[in-house]
């Protein structure tokens, strides 16, 4: 059995926009701390947190993946999340399961749009979070500028641990304002460095920075600041001790600073991470459900307490199997014990444990509350799901994650394809969440949905290569629909006599329009039995299917009221067969009648986008036949809500991602159906009957 010390246990994220320098911090912490031998890059494929042949061939980071070090006694397990908003789940979900985060911020892009929404993430999850400004050897890298964008659109005034020494290519060291001292560095990116005395060119404005510290120190706490007022001063001992807790709680955003490429600033950084990220035992407990009665109950954070944990994350190879990525939140777990699924009702067996440490797996013999280990090849097991003592039964809340935003047609190249496409997109889709897949009832197409289509771009490479199907991705079709707008009467009569028993069947109905999103209502007024009441089913049978072809382009038929009033029948040759096809001829009859139109449908838009591209926006989405329905100011952004036709949008991803230099984000939702203008319904019309002559020759 290991002996784990909880106390000394730590867990956290880095987040970030994308392109900020996260993994690069990550790889220089790792390697800074002695954990590898050789600093793996980003540029060149040799990171050790890209693990996926995607997040090497991109350079960016698709999924989270986790490595760890020990400095100082203390064992450190990092996340490095994607900054890419088509993967930005993953992170917001990592968040759930680390008790810190560090947010790096471009020092030359500053704060970014992905950067405020992570800082929020983050926040929501009640962790406290380390600033850690990157790139400050870059030109045009401004540390002060950083700063002054952290308190307009974080909307919280940062305190600066670190300051720089230099600026862009003469960056060559950071200044601890806490520990007075300065770490200057080899400037041939080796990592060495000398700790020494305060440059004297720069003891005016460090004592300015102190000042501003020892001041955010002591607002965080009423005691300290009574002192302060009276005295003019604190003691080191006392600064210290009050912002550890002013950031644990929470009431400070430390400001740390450096060019991990160089590893400037991350000697020093190793400290504070062990010094101001809480343990898992901070946490105290942690609250779910007994599974039987819906109770809530709670588990401490302790390897005494029944054992407890939540799958957070699944990873799956075509060849290794399952990994299930789990945070123990209470209790021991060993390879002898079998954990119970409450959420399947299924006990699963444990095979290894292992520490996940990027593309290599450390094993372990046991593991304890707080760590976050893997489990390979659950049968039962699914992301979200609780594990947990059969005698001590709890379930957690699982993760929830964003609708998509965007959705393409996905064709299988072959019939060998097709047959493999459902369980290998199900296999997808346990490893990532945001995968929707399924087929549109009215197009008939398979419809892939995710968060972007960068995202999709990345399901479909993984397909071809760890499942061996080959699809190919389309604009998938609009889902058109069509109705009337005049109320008609018409008679639809059905009668066929083929020596012996005949066909007959004889309605009247009135076809009227409805209110727009009401869809279909039937009803009946005969009088007198001259329809007989076994033969009504029948008719409202034929109405409705030839309700899933209307007469324009072939789409169904919607918000309509269609009334049976009158007909005839034959004592011996009607039926309800013959009923049904009068009452379909007649329903087709009268939709030619009752002055036809195409519905599209229409999207419900939210965009958020930095106040320079608002104009933009708009223009696109004015040209995009969009309604904007306001802005509205959100920090330094704005955000523009618009109604918009769904044709006009099925590749906005890649639209507003040109027009705001990839600022901006957006979310997408059905909203309802209008008229298409005539323009637009006669292409369409014309192109349905285009395929339909296709069709027709093939």
């Amino acid at each position: 059995m290991r002996k784990v010390d909880i106390e000394k246990v730590r867990n956290v994220a880095i987040i970030a926009h994308g392109g900020a320098g996260k993994t690069t911090l990550a790889e220089a912490l790792l390697f800074a701390a002695g954990a590898t031998e050789r600093m793996g890059k980003v540029d060149d494929g040799t990171s050790n947190f890209d693990v996926d042949p995607e997040e090497i061939k991109r350079k960016i980071t698709i999924s989270t993946s986790f490595n760890v070090y020990t400095w100082n006694k203390h064992e450190v397990t990092v996340a490095d999340t994607p900054g890419y908003i088509n993967f930005e789940a993953d992170a917001k979900n990592t968040l759930r399961v680390v008790e810190g985060a560090i947010l790096v911020i471009n020092g030359v892009s500053g704060v970014e749009v992905q950067t405020e929404k992570m800082w929020k993430y983050a926040k929501a999850e009640n962790i406290p979070v380390l600033g850690f400004v990157s790139k400050l050897d870059r030109e045009r890298a401004d540390f002060d500028k950083v700063l002054d964008e952290v308190k307009e659109v974080l909307e919280v005034t940062p305190v600066p641990v670190f300051y720089p020494i230099g600026k862009e290519a003469e960056f060559t060291g950071v200044v601890d304002l806490l520990k007075k001292k300065a770490y200057i560095y080899d400037r041939e990116g080796s990592g060495k460095f000398e700790e020494g005395e305060i440059p004297p060119d720069m003891e005016e404005t460090v004592s300015t920075m102190v000042e501003a510290l020892v001041e955010g120190v002591a607002e965080s706490d009423d005691a300290l600041l009574e002192k302060y007022l009276e005295e003019g001063e604190l003691s080191e001992d006392e600064v210290r001790s009050a912002f550890s807790k002013a950031v644990r709680e929470g009431l400070i955003f430390p400001i740390f600073c450096g060019a991990p490429l160089k590893l400037i600033g991350v000697h020093p950084f190793l400290d504070y991470i062990n010094d101001l990220i809480p343990s898992p035992l901070a946490i105290g407990e942690v609250k779910g459900r007994d599974p039987k009665s819906g109770d809530e109950i709670a588990r401490k954070v302790s390897p005494d307490e029944p054992f407890s944990g939540q799958v957070f994350k699944t990873l799956v190879d075509p060849y290794a199997g399952k990994l299930s990525l789990i945070k123990i939140y209470s209790g021991t777990l060993t390879a002898e014990i079998q954990p119970y699924n409450p959420a399947r009702d299924a006990t699963e067996r444990i095979g290894q444990i292992l520490k996940p440490a990027g593309k290599k797996h450390k094993q372990l013999t046991s593991a304890v509350a707080g760590e976050i280990i893997g489990i390979p090849k659950f049968k039962e097991t699914l992301t979200g799901d609780t594990l947990c003592d059969p005698k001590n039964p709890i379930i957690y809340d699982p993760p929830t994650f964003d609708e998509p935003v965007i959705s393409f047609a996905i064709k299988p190249k072959s019939r060998s394809d097709e047959d493999k496409l459902g369980p290998s997109l199900a296999r997808l889709m346990e490893e990532d969440p945001t995968l929707k897949f399924g087929q549109d009832p009215q197009t008939k197409e398979f419809i892939l949905s995710g968060m972007g289509e960068i995202h999709l771009e990345v399901a479909v490479e993984k397909l071809k290569r760890q499942f061996g199907v080959e699809v190919e991705l389309r604009t998938p079709k609009v889902p058109y629909k069509e109705t009337i707008k005049k109320k008609v009467e018409v008679q639809g009569k059905y009668k066929k006599q083929t020596g012996g028993r005949g066909q007959y069947g004889d309605t009247w109905l009135r076809i009227e329009p409805l209110e727009r999103g009401k869809g279909f209502e039937f009803h009946e007024t005969i009088v007198g039995g001259v329809v007989p009441k076994q033969y009504i089913p029948a008719v409202e049978k034929g109405v409705v299917e030839a309700m899933k072809e209307g007469v324009l382009a072939g789409y169904p038929v919607t918000d309509v009221k269609v009334t049976l009033y009158d007909g005839s029948y034959h004592p011996v040759d009607s039926s309800e067969m013959a009923f049904k096809i009068a009452a379909s001829m007649g329903f087709k009859k009268g939709m030619e009648q009752a002055n036809p139109v195409l519905l599209e449908p229409i999207l419900e838009l939210e965009v958020i986008c930095p106040e320079e591209n608002v104009g933009d926006v708009i223009g696109d989405l004015n040209s995009k036949r969009g309604r904007v329905l306001g802005v509205e100011a959100h920090g330094r952004n704005q955000v523009v809500k618009a109604l918009v036709p769904m044709a006009e949008v099925l590749k906005y991803s890649s639209d507003l991602r040109a027009l705001t230099s990839g600022r901006g984000v957006f979310t997408m939702k059905f909203s309802h159906y209008e008229e298409a203008p005539q323009q637009i319904a006669e292409k369409v019309i014309e192109e349905a009957r285009r395929e339909r002559e296709g069709e027709s020759e093939e």
